[in-house]
This record gives structure tokens, C-alpha cells and sequence, in this order.
């Protein structure tokens, strides 16, 4: 029996070497490099290669021919038909549905409804596959480590994702789910998660370096050779990262980040990677009891009261709305300030969306340059419903806020404001302004505060006001002091 082989990777960066080092040699990070222990080749079979189950073995054996190299004008350029997971969102995400022998990484913290998401994926593409009545390849495969049959079957009733031809299957055992992946043939398999299957071949704690990389890739030459493609949930560390080697975000075809905060049923997926399409993209989904709803028009989900379209509603003081971009996607965001006196030594500064360090600048930009001396106070900055307004084209909004809060004078609810502010009170543009206004102006926006544009833009509907100055835009705004 041949020894296994000892060697040292590094988690962060897949740096590997023969000795331990407290500090990887190659990122420099410290705590990072593990033992590795090189999987043992699979017993009475002289061509398996390492870290290979008997069953993936079985599958490569009989399916060579697919590796043999072709000349490129001979393979053919047909179309590939991608399968649709139910969700135009997801869809968009992963640049127009899932494409046969891809493997695609959900990560996200716990919680935030990587496992809801991926069965009600599961129930959709197996009540179209029923409707379509293909005959094979008509069931998807749902493999948990984490739950039992059951549980799962309670969720699944709970979301309305209870299908007949859904197979469901609880094991820890890698054999067992590649052996089930090989036996059913499904349209689709998902695997929840990495880091709870186990590999009887290779030495390593479920969840550890070693395991999850040969997870993974068993996983992935099963998907390649079978051409089905495989959902694989994956969790995080506490600072946010891929837990495992980081050299599984580079064997996956598609990783994707499920995102959002614990307190708002708001979730967005974004693309990290993607091979077969953008990695610019992101959806948004809802979060409810029933399970997870996509939301194809996240506009009004970030403006308070009825947006600019509800005439009864009043403007308030210290709110003004900017528009954000997030992969091709521009979204409004409800900017909210309160001003108070401080009764504190260091006054404070408390902030919800919207980047720390830029409102200490702003502040200080808005008393030098128009002479508005908000030092001494308390501000209070957030955003509507989660909105993420760090981006340095939200620089307008954020001090149309604070003057607004501090002089007591609304700014006009059809009112937007869009440009970056610079140390010299400066307005500046922002990247792809014509897009915004575009947006602004189809949700009934009249009037947009903008820099001087480089190029006329003409949008049917909207008044566009150029203010070169810091001075100048909280004038266009209705704010004088």
C-alpha cells in the first residue's frame, strides 16, 4: 500500500510546500497553511488517479473518449441550451440560466437563505421538467449533509417546493452522493454543503482544507463527465470570506455571493465569478415565511412614503434621494440626516449605509466652502431599507440631507441629487450619469442636481440643473442657510 504524501497549503492564496510555516511564504498571511494529506489511490485500479472515489473512477473509465484532444475548427459551435432555475433573477445572475456540467458555489453567512433559495431552485426546475415530460434526465437531486430527509421535507412543504419527482437524500459520504449523482442522472443536482461531505479516501476533519478541495473535485469531474450541473452551497468564515482553500472559488465554474442583512428580508445574489456570463450582475429577492420571491423591480423598495409620484405626500426635511449603481442595475436611495445639538465632549457620528469616513470629509467640505458648521453637532446619516449609498456619486445626497436636517428645509420629493463632492467643494460626475437620470426620470422624478456634464444629455421628462459647486447645488437643491 502506497503512503500518503504530506504536504503544507495555503488556505488563502493555494500556496503548497513540504514544511509548515507560521507566515505563508507567498501572501505573507499568518495561521493560513495547513496539512495536506494527498488522497490514496483507489484500490485495484492501477490508472485512478488521486483523491478519486471508486465511482468517479467508474464514470471517467468508461466516458475517456470526451478527453481527447480535438482540433478546434472541428468542434462545433451549436448553441448550448441552458436550463432555467424558475427565477429571472437567478437566471440574469448567471448570464441567462444554468448551463449543463457547470458547477456553481452559493456562499453566504448562516441563515441568509442559501439552503431556501437552492430548494425552491430545485422545486421549480422539477415542476417545468414535469410539465415538459421529457422523459430522462426529468428529476433534480437534492443531497443535504446538514439536515435529515425529513427536515428537509418541512421546509420544502413550507415553500411550496413538494414535487414528486424531486429526490431528496441525507449523507456526509462523498461515494454515496457521487454514487446517487451517477444512478439518477438528474437534470440538476444541488449539494448542501462542501464542508459537511466527507471523503473515506482522504485523511482530514469534515470541513478542513483537504476535504473540501477533494469534495470539490470529485464534485466537478462528476458534473464535466456526466453533463449535469451541480449546485454546491458553501459557508463563510467570520470575516466574510469562502471557508476551505481558496483554491475552490478557482476549480468552480460560477460563485456566486448571497447577501444581506439579518434584520430586512432583503437579499441580493451577486456573480463573483462567472465563466459563462457577467459578473456585474445581481438580483434581488425577498425573504418571507413562504420562502424567497424575486423582485424585479427593487425601485421603491429604498424610498420611503410613495416615492415622487405620491402628490399627498409631504417633503420632509432632511431626506434627498440619490441613484446608485449595482452591476447594470441603477437603484434609488433614500438618503436620511438628523442634526442635533451635542451635549458630549466628541460629538457623535452614527451612520447606517453610508461610508464613516465620507461624512467626516463632507462635514468638513460643507463649513469650509459653505460656511455651514455642523462640527459640533450630532449627525445621524442612514439609508431606506437597507440601501448601500457608499459610493462616491452619493456625495450629494448625503450633504443634501445634512444642510437640509440642519436649516429645516425640505428638499422637493421629485427632487434627486447625483455627483461626487471634492475636497475643494467641487461637484464632480459620477460614472454613467445618462443611465441614472434615465432611471430617475422613469420613476417621475422632474428635477436631478448634477455636475456639468461632459456631453448635452436630453431626457424627456426631467429638468436637469449643472451646479459646478458645492454652493451652487444646495441653492439648485432649496437650500439656503
Amino acid at each position: 500500500m502506497a503512503k500518503s504524501t504530506v504536504q503544507y497549503v495555503c488556505s488563502e492564496c493555494g500556496w503548497n510546500g513540504s514544511k509548515w510555516y507560521g507566515k505563508c511564504p507567498e501572501c505573507g498571511q499568518w495561521g493560513t497553511v495547513e496539512e495536506f494529506h494527498e488522497a490514496r489511490p483507489v484500490t485495484g485500479s492501477k490508472t485512478a488517479a488521486p483523491g478519486r472515489t471508486s465511482r468517479t473512477q467508474s464514470v471517467i473509465v468508461s466516458d475517456s473518449s470526451r478527453a481527447a484532444a480535438k482540433p478546434i475548427t472541428e468542434i462545433g459551435t451549436e448553441t448550448v441550451e441552458r436550463l432555467s432555475t424558475g427565477f429571472s433573477e437567478f437566471d440574469r445572475v448567471l448570464g441567462g440560466g444554468v448551463v449543463p456540467g457547470s458547477v456553481t458555489l452559493i456562499a453566504g453567512e448562516p441563515g441568509i437563505g442559501k439552503s431556501t433559495l437552492l430548494l425552491q431552485t430545485a422545486g421549480n426546475v422539477a415542476r417545468t421538467a414535469a410539465r415538459a415530460g421529457n422523459g430522462g434526465g426529468e428529476t433534480v437531486l437534492y443531497i443535504s449533509g446538514e439536515e435529515s430527509q425529513a427536515q428537509v421535507r418541512l421546509r420544502a412543504s413550507r415553500i411550496n417546493a413538494v414535487e414528486p419527482n424531486l429526490l431528496l437524500a441525507s449523507t456526509t459520504d462523498l461515494a454515496t452522493a457521487l454514487g446517487l449523482i451517477e444512478q439518477n442522472r438528474p437534470a440538476l443536482a444541488i449539494v448542501d454543503s462542501a464542508q459537511t461531505i466527507v471523503s473515506q479516501e482522504v485523511d482530514g476533519i469534515s470541513g478542513g482544507s483537504t476535504q473540501v478541495r477533494e469534495v470539490a473535485s470529485a464534485l466537478i469531474d462528476t458534473a464535466k463527465t456526466l453533463d449535469i450541473p451541480v449546485f454546491l452551497v458553501g459557508h463563510v468564515t467570520k470575516d466574510g470570506s469562502i471557508a476551505g482553500p481558496r483554491t475552490l472559488e478557482h476549480l468552480v465554474d460560477v460563485v456566486c455571493q448571497f447577501e444581506g442583512d439579518s434584520e430586512t428580508a432583503l437579499r441580493m445574489l451577486r456573480a463573483v465569478k462567472n465563466r459563462f456570463g457577467p459578473t456585474d450582475e445581481v438580483g434581488c429577492f425577498d425573504m418571507s415565511g413562504e420562502g424567497i420571491e424575486e423582485v424585479t423591480d427593487p425601485s421603491g423598495l429604498f424610498l420611503s412614503g410613495g416615492g415622487p409620484g405620491d402628490a399627498e405626500s409631504a417633503p420632509v426635511e432632511g431626506t434627498c434621494v440619490t441613484f446608485t449603481l449595482d452591476g447594470h442595475r441603477s437603484l434609488p436611495i433614500e438618503v436620511q440626516a438628523l442634526v442635533t445639538k451635542s451635549v458630549l465632549p466628541t460629538p457623535r457620528r452614527a451612520v447606517n449605509g453610508v461610508d464613516p469616513s465620507r461624512i467626516a470629509m463632507l462635514t468638513a467640505v460643507l463649513y469650509r466652502h459653505s460656511k455651514l458648521n455642523l462640527l459640533a453637532n450630532d449627525l445621524y446619516v442612514s439609508t431606506i431599507a437597507g440601501g448601500q449609498a457608499k459610493e462616491p456619486g452619493s456625495d450629494l445626497a448625503i450633504v443634501g440631507a445634512l444642510a437640509s436636517a440642519a436649516t429645516a428645509k425640505p428638499v422637493a420629493r421629485t427632487t434627486c441629487a447625483i455627483g461626487e463632492i471634492s475636497l475643494t467643494g467641487q461637484v464632480r460626475p459620477a460614472p454613467r450619469m445618462e443611465y441614472r437620470l434615465r432611471e430617475a426620470a422613469r420613476l417621475g422624478f422632474t428635477t436631478a442636481v448634477v455636475p456639468p456634464m461632459r456631453k448635452s444629455v436630453h431626457i424627456d421628462g426631467l429638468h436637469l440643473i449643472e451646479a459646478s459647486t458645492l454652493t451652487d447645488a444646495l441653492e439648485a437643491l432649496g437650500i439656503k442657510k
